[in-house]
């Protein structure tokens, strides 16, 4: 049987902190702020932020599957090719924000029903090598919290990326 929510710690909780940290920076982003790549060749905010919720979309399915598999071992994905044929240059700055925002509020309760054994189970089968922005090396334990840790540092990683309103 389950321990009872109260007595488990909430490990969306950091992710929660990260986006409503984030919220009051992007909602400041205008319209026309959010189109402007921050370089030549590099992604506006909207194209960050396209890519923060394709990032949302795909460790959504890694957080679920890792509850009914025994390993670690999930596809990637190419990351500018998503971005690209999603078209996120084009879509509306609100939009993208409030999608990114309650696609994380459920990944975060996703997170909490995730009971504390699999946080912890280690194993040596995975592609955190390959997936992770902070890999752990191929043949090392790895466990589902380093997952997590890794989905919140990219999420806070790339909101840095996107410059704040200009006065």
């Amino acid at each position: 049987m389950r321990e009872s929510v109260e007595a488990l710690p909430m490990r969306g909780n950091a992710l929660r902190r990260a986006v409503a940290g984030a919220l009051p920076k992007l909602r400041a982003v205008t319209e026309p702020q959010s189109a402007v790549p921050r370089a030549p060749g590099k992604w506006s905010p909207r194209e960050v932020m396209g890519h923060l919720i394709d990032s949302a979309s795909n460790n959504h399915q890694r957080f679920v599957r890792a509850q009914f598999q025994e390993d670690l071992v999930f596809p990637g994905y190419v990351q500018d090719e998503w971005v690209r044929h999603q078209n996120y240059r084009e879509e509306p700055w609100a939009d993208l924000v409030e999608l990114w925002r309650l696609y994380n509020l459920h990944l975060a309760r996703v997170m909490d029903e995730i009971p504390e054994e699999l946080w912890r189970r280690e194993t040596r089968k995975h592609t955190f090598d390959e997936i992770l922005m902070v890999a752990v090396p191929a043949g090392q334990p790895a466990t589902l919290e380093h997952l997590r840790r890794d989905y919140v540092a990219h999420l806070q990683h790339h909101v840095e990326q996107i410059p704040g309103p200009v006065s």
